[in-house]
């Protein structure tokens, strides 16, 4: 089961169930439930989904506008669990080689804050490049959907967007190589975890488009990762809280080559096993 947030041809804006290419919105004008975040922090957010669902304003998804399915989450991501990030993150900074080195392996995570909702676009919503940076990349990772109580109730795909030129130069940089605005692309939609295929199963594929040209594609699988969700889920937890929901993006196994750089006019495409796709141009700051 696949939910979505989509602006209808007429201007409004739903909640909505993805089957068959279609967008069922959900009527929320019971007062209980009055908001996505809402439906997820239900005790079971697919049979509330499947209550109130209404098909007759069923509308094909390509009349439709689809959106960021945020509503006032904020959104967290882990970094170095994959192998391949700990060893581009390592050439990025030799300032930093031995913290990266050892987070790795340590037992407590890399975690830090991404975006808040306005900083996060939605599908074919333009990433943004920073006016200071030379060297952006996308990150192509799973992401997990929390409600407030750090339950796993979703899965969404995630673009971390990351300027390595500025993170690399110091690692007290970080965040301004990870937050900025139009930092962060999240969507199409978000699959309740029932409908996810096993763990070990998932692919992640990304690839980007340069005047219909693929500069650069590369496969890797949720098998990778040095952490399970529920570890990096425990570590989030830790003397936090989050009132309304948190979306937190679990590390990439993909990095492009040093040589290569995020031109303005490109168009990232992510997919990822029991998601589906997402893809967002690239514009210059």
């Amino acid at each position: 089961m696949k939910l979505a947030k989509y602006r209808h041809p007429n201007g409004t804006i739903h909640v909505g169930l993805i089957e068959d290419f279609t967008a069922v919105p959900l009527n929320l004008s019971g007062g209980q439930y009055n908001c996505l975040a809402d439906v997820l922090e239900s005790d079971n957010p697919a049979e509330v989904t499947e209550f109130l669902a209404d098909p007759d304003g069923r509308v094909s998804l390509g009349k439709v506008l689809l959106l960021p399915p945020i509503d006032q989450q904020e959104v967290w991501a882990a970094g170095v669990t994959y192998r391949r990030s700990q060893v581009a993150r390592i050439a990025d900074s030799a300032v930093a080689r031995t913290c990266y080195e050892q987070v790795y392996k340590a037992p407590r995570p890399e975690l830090f804050f991404k975006a808040t909702p306005h900083r996060v676009v939605g599908p074919n919503q333009p990433v943004r490049l920073r006016r200071d940076s030379q060297w952006t990349v996308p990150e192509p990772e799973l992401t997990l959907v929390l409600n407030s109580h750090l339950q796993l109730v979703g899965f969404t795909i995630g673009n971390d967007m990351s300027s390595r030129d500025i993170g690399g130069e110091n690692p007290l940089y970080l965040p301004q190589a990870k937050i900025f605005d139009a930092c962060c692309s999240i969507g199409p939609c978000i699959t309740l975890p029932e409908a996810m295929p096993p763990e070990d199963t998932i692919q992640i594929q990304m690839s980007v488009r340069r005047e219909e040209e693929v500069v650069f594609a590369e496969t890797t699988s949720v098998s990778q990762m040095a952490r399970s969700f529920d570890n990096l889920i425990a570590w989030l937890a830790r003397e936090n809280s989050f009132p309304d929901g948190v979306f937190l993006l679990t590390g990439t196994g993909i990095v492009p080559p040093a040589e290569f750089a995020l031109r303005g006019g490109d168009v990232v495409e992510i997919a990822i096993s029991g998601v589906g796709t997402l893809i967002n141009p690239v514009v210059q700051g």
